[in-house]
């Protein structure tokens, strides 16, 4: 039940609310639309593993990701969609692991976040960016 619940939310949610992006979004107008994944998504940069269930299921949105956002583009050209990291961030659900990895609070992550979307063009369309900004592999 577990893996089960993981995938429902972190990929087959977003992969229902990105069937209905096409008809929702401007097809030339500028738009982004960032869907939370996490880094333990990216199987380039798992070095540690743990939390498969978790790990899968946003491997899965970010490939769920990937592939909208070629398809998108062919109709959408102004559309950028990403995947993003929120990082860290200090909640009750994170409170187990904190103490070893750099945490921020919902307020400065959500800021982050928002400077992030700012800052994307259709040219990022398709891929995958932590908080700051930076890329991250797939």
């Amino acid at each position: 039940q577990g893996m089960a619940d993981q995938f429902a939310v972190n990929a087959i949610g977003p992969a229902l609310i990105l069937k209905h992006i096409k008809r929702l979004c401007p097809r030339r107008t500028p738009a982004v639309v960032a869907v939370l994944s996490a880094r333990v998504g990216s199987i380039g940069d798992n070095n540690i593993g743990g939390w498969i269930s978790y790990r899968a299921a946003k491997a899965a949105v970010n490939q769920i990701i990937r592939t909208s956002a070629i398809e998108l583009g062919r109709t959408h050209p102004e559309l950028a969609l990403i995947a993003l990291h929120p990082g860290t961030v200090a909640t009750k659900f994170s409170a187990n692991y904190t103490a070893r990895y750099p945490t921020q609070t919902p307020k400065n992550a959500a800021q982050h976040m928002a400077q992030v979307i700012e800052a994307m063009t259709p040219k990022n369309s398709g891929q995958f960016f932590d908080w700051a900004g930076k890329s991250i592999e797939w």
